[in-house]
């Protein structure tokens, strides 16, 4: 299979271009001048903000990861630019010049409120006030809506091959005041790959799917494992299915998480 991935030269896209490499596909990573890709990969020249660009590289395609975004930043106008126009002219491009493509694009489980009365459900009404998961929410919908053979994958906070996610926790658990019985689903980058497997071969066409492994963990254990500390607390536990999500359907579409928590892949040493 040929496949165009955005954001391959990303904390997310470094570890899954290898794996779909490894698995037999002819990857083509699109990056801006000069970005480095692995060796095994092809890369493409090309813009999200210059459509023009982005003919070359969808030629002879079958599928489209897009894993490229933005959400570390207080500017929320590059978070919409970057998300939405972003995911709009990828979408453009495709219909333009691989209209039979798999378009694949990868979104969060942030959309959740942190009300939800339980786990986060696919079908669950989401209005998220923040820019970077209501951007994502938005390019969600131009996807659903583009005629295109299309998949949403929404993920919720990945870890493990060394990317530094666990041992950043402890910094945004003070800002964001979670308490330490805060439960959050996880998934590691080995699973991102065992979901996108599953989606390349249709089982997730015209379905948004919570991608998750099999239990999630507090806060208190997920800063532990990371190699840091966070205050106990007895405190009444506000907002209890935050953060976490229902995994119901991609289970019944046959995904499987092969680390099914944080525990193995650290018994494994694979965080």
């Amino acid at each position: 299979m040929t496949i165009l991935l955005t954001g391959a030269t990303g904390l997310v896209g470094t570890r899954l271009l290898p794996r779909l490499l490894a698995a037999g596909h002819d990857c083509r990573a699109l990056v801006r001048r000069g970005k480095p890709v692995p060796d095994d990969a092809r890369a493409v020249e090309g813009d999200l903000f210059d459509p023009p660009s982005l003919a070359p590289a969808l030629a002879g395609v079958s599928a489209v990861i897009h894993l490229a975004a933005v959400f570390r930043t207080q500017d929320d106008s590059l978070i919409w630019k970057s998300n939405l126009d972003g995911a709009r002219a990828l979408i453009a491009a495709v219909r333009d010049h691989a209209p039979r493509a798999r378009f694949i694009l990868a979104s969060t489980s942030n959309v959740y409120g942190k009300d939800q009365p339980r786990p986060g459900r696919e079908d669950d009404p989401v209005d998220p006030p923040q820019a970077y998961p209501a951007s994502k929410v938005a390019a969600e919908q131009a996807l659903r809506e583009s005629g295109l053979t299309w998949a949403v994958l929404r993920f919720p906070f990945v870890y493990g091959d060394g990317d530094g996610h666990l041992a950043a926790l402890p910094d945004h658990a003070v800002t964001a005041r979670w308490h330490p019985a805060q439960r959050m689903s996880t998934i590691h980058h080995r699973d991102i790959a065992t979901a996108m497997a599953l989606a390349l071969t249709g089982a997730m066409d015209g379905r948004v799917v919570n991608i998750a492994d099999d239990v999630p963990a507090s806060m208190f254990e997920l800063i532990a494992l990371g190699g840091g500390s966070m205050e106990a607390s007895a405190e009444p536990l506000a907002s209890p299915w935050a953060m976490q999500v229902d995994t119901a359907l991609a289970r019944s579409i046959g995904f499987r998480p092969t680390i099914r928590t944080v525990y193995q892949a650290a018994q494994e040493k694979l965080l």
